[in-house]
Parts: structure tokens; C-alpha cells; sequence
């Protein structure tokens, strides 16, 4: 492989890919400007794979799993990493379950048998099980009293519907993690932790050949199944003003979550609707949403929108923070501006602003190893093709104003909406 220009963006010339026999699909680019190397990946397991009962299993389970191991203690797990001034993590989502290191290149054989142990082999010591869970309650009753956690938690109840995976929080709620024994987080790990649809991406100073060896030689024997899915749970159009306010003492702001659901990342409307976005809430000043409810008429202390586009279809909400006397008038607001992009086409040079806004921060996500490999890793999810990032300009691009008011008007409606807001009573 020849050596790569520091300026290209990553694509089939420069990055190796390869899908195991057991179902793992391994990726991987060079840099060697750092000598440094990324490992990110995921494997298919999380929150959508338990049941209502047992929310936050899955959470819990990728929790205690990077606590030690069967022939690393969690003392010697870590003094093990950090000997080599590495470092390493897990998180549990609502389809996968994440994780990821960072070391020197010359220490990727050691990362990867570490990732390779805590997935394949955690104790679940009991110990470790209950210093989870303490740690897991505590945030819980810190949640119940943040505003922006407990507006986001009863804005996913309102918009998905009680059997979707989306209706719940990830990391669960107190009545149903305090019941969680070790052995249904180890029956949970042995059910569901298995190499097929397994992603690893591996970025930095060392010859994509090697990396993918290295990650052949310590993942390729794995052999183990996960039961199929079933396709997720089919979602209720919004009809009329569905909400919901969280009363919590003792605050003086308020916090605003308001939207539809949106498409998926797969869904040919995505990028048209990723343009809308930028244009509503992120651009400049977080684009019209900031100009009109924050600088006209100083109502929110900061608002923007927010277009998941996921696995599913993910949540397209306007996210703010406000005075609670202004809660109303910051909601009307909004409302205002998603009528105004369903009703006039984005005049040109706003939305030339936007694009160049969009293609020209690419670099810059790409700028360091992490970039890159999260970038790998979103295009292997969601089939983007690996010359995804070499087309992405001419995508961004070639939308039209049109497109962006088509997608708006078929994804966003001021009538029919769901809004949760979290705050002070009354």
C-alpha cells in the first residue's frame, strides 16, 4: 500500500477492510504523522435486546464488564493499561455496544488482547457488580434532577411508543436496575455478546496489513451466536400537541425538548433533512432558532436542533434552555421556523452558507485518528461505502432548496408535534 497524502480524505485507496469467517469485519488506515493508534468498534448488543422489565441490563452488563476480567483482576486490568500509557472503554447503547482504546502503535498486540479479555471473558465480580450498581443509582437520583436529562426522558416517552426501544432510557431507571442479579448480566452477556456484525476499526502508525493481523490473529477464533432480531417496532404518526412537563423543585430553568420523529440514517431523505438541520439549528449562531429565540428576542439562555438519523428512525427535535416564564413564547418561536422552512424555499446564499458550512468542517473531523476511525465506523453501520467521504461534497452540494423544503415538509409538522419541558411547577 502505498503511502497516503496527509490531505486525502480516507476512502478504498487507503483503507484495507476485511469479514472474517466468523462475521467480524475489520478495518483499517495508516497515519504515520502519530504514533499513536486508535482501536474503535461495536458489536451487536445493547438496550434492544432486553426487556422493559429489565431496563438498563445492557448498560449495567458493558458496565462491569470493563471491571475485570477471568484472568485480569480489575486492579491489574488497569495497572496493566496505564503501565503503557494506554487507555480503553465500553458503553452499551441502544443497538451496540461500543468500545475502543487509544496506545502507542507498538502496543496495539496488548489493546486489542485487552479489548479481546473484557469482552470475551468478564468476571462480573460480585463486588464489582454492586459498586456498578451504587454508581448507577447515584446518577439516577442526579438525573431526576436535571432538567435537560428529565425533558429528553419524557420526550422519547411521548414520541415512541411503549414497545420500542426508543420509548426507554439506555441506562434504565431505578426500579428496574436495583432488581438486576450478576447472573442475568452474565446471561445476558453469554445470550448476546457473539462476533457476527462485529466492527473494528483500527487508525494511526502502523501498516493497515499489521493492524488487520493483529486483530485477525486475536478475534478471528472467536465462535459464538446471537439470537436474530426482530425488525423494530413500527411507529404511530403524532397526531395534534402531545406533552408532558416534569416538575422538579428548586430550579429556576426550564428545559425544552420539541419535535417529531425523524429518518434513519439509511432513509434517502437523511442528508436533505442534515442540510434542514444545519439551516434551523446549527449554523453560525445556531442557525434561525438562535437568531429568533435566543438574539431577537432573548428567550433561551441556548437553543439548537438536533437530527439523530441512527439505526431507526431517531428523534428531529429543537433542544433549549430558558427562562420557565419564556417557555411558551420559545416554543410558539420554534414552531415559527419550522413553518417558515416548510413554507419558503432557503434562499441561496443562506443555504450556500450551510453547505460550506457542512463540507468544509469535514477535514477537520478528520483531522486526528479519533476522526477517522469514527468516521470508518459510521460508514460501515450504516453502509455507507467506503468512498462514502469522497462523494460526501458532491452530495452536500448538489442538494437543492427544493429537496430541503420537500424533506421539511415531510418530516416536520407544526401541528403535530410532541414537546416535553422539565422545570419548576407552573
Amino acid at each position: 500500500m502505498a503511502r497516503r497524502n496527509s490531505h486525502s480524505l480516507p476512502g478504498p485507496d487507503d483503507v484495507l477492510r476485511e469479514t472474517l469467517p466468523n462475521g467480524i469485519t475489520l478495518l483499517a488506515r495508516e497515519n504515520f504523522a502519530s504514533p499513536a493508534v486508535v482501536v474503535n468498534g461495536y458489536l451487536e448488543a445493547g438496550s434492544e435486546d432486553e426487556s422493559a422489565a429489565q431496563a438498563g441490563l445492557a448498560s449495567f452488563t458493558g458496565d462491569v464488564m470493563e471491571r475485570g476480567t477471568h484472568t485480569r483482576s480489575f486492579r491489574q486490568l488497569y495497572e496493566e493499561v496505564e503501565s503503557i500509557g494506554a487507555t480503553f472503554g465500553l458503553n452499551a447503547g441502544t443497538h451496540t455496544t461500543g468500545f475502543g482504546g487509544k496506545g502507542l502503535a507498538e502496543h496495539l498486540p496488548v489493546l486489542l488482547d485487552v479489548l479481546h479479555d473484557i469482552i470475551r471473558n468478564p468476571a462480573f465480580e460480585p463486588q464489582q457488580v454492586e459498586k456498578a450498581r451504587a454508581e448507577i443509582l447515584t446518577d439516577f437520583r442526579e438525573r431526576a434532577h436535571d432538567t435537560g436529562r428529565m425533558a429528553s426522558l419524557a420526550f422519547h416517552e411521548l414520541l415512541y411508543p411503549q414497545a420500542h426501544p426508543y420509548h426507554r432510557s439506555d441506562s434504565g431507571y431505578p426500579d428496574t436496575v436495583a432488581p438486576l442479579t450478576r447472573e442475568d448480566l452474565q446471561q445476558f452477556h453469554a445470550r448476546h455478546f457473539a462476533p457476527q456484525g462485529m466492527v473494528i476499526v483500527i487508525v494511526g502508525g502502523i501498516k493497515a496489513s499489521e493492524a488487520l493481523k493483529a486483530a485477525r490473529d486475536i478475534f478471528g477464533g472467536w465462535e459464538a451466536t446471537r439470537p436474530a432480531r426482530a425488525p423494530l417496532p413500527d411507529i404511530p404518526a403524532l397526531t395534534g400537541r402531545r406533552e408532558a412537563h416534569i416538575a422538579i423543585a428548586d430550579k429556576t430553568q426550564s428545559d425544552i425538548r420539541l419535535g417529531w420523529v425523524g429518518p434513519a440514517r439509511r432513509d434517502p431523505d437523511f442528508l436533505a433533512c442534515y442540510l434542514a438541520n444545519t439551516v434551523l439549528g446549527v449554523f453560525g449562531m445556531m442557525g434561525r432558532l438562535g437568531v429568533s429565540v435566543r438574539e431577537a428576542n432573548g428567550l433561551a439562555y441556548y437553543v439548537y436542533s438536533s437530527l439523530d438519523g441512527g439505526i431507526g428512525p431517531g428523534p428531529w427535535r429543537v433542544i433549549a434552555g430558558v427562562n420557565p416564564a419564556n417557555v411558551a413564547r420559545a416554543i410558539d418561536l420554534s414552531l415559527d421556523e419550522i413553518r417558515r422552512l416548510r413554507e419558503e424555499p432557503v434562499p441561496e446564499e443562506e443555504l450556500n452558507d450551510s453547505k460550506a458550512y457542512l463540507t468544509g468542517s469535514l477535514p477537520l473531523r478528520l483531522e486526528t485518528n479519533e476522526g477517522v476511525a469514527r468516521a470508518l465506523i459510521n460508514i460501515e453501520r450504516h453502509g455507507l461505502g467506503l468512498d462514502y467521504l469522497q462523494r460526501y461534497r458532491e452530495q452536500i452540494s448538489s442538494i437543492t432548496a427544493a429537496e430541503v423544503q420537500a424533506a421539511v415538509q415531510r418530516w416536520l409538522d407544526p401541528e403535530n408535534f410532541a414537546v416535553a419541558t422539565a422545570g419548576p411547577e407552573g
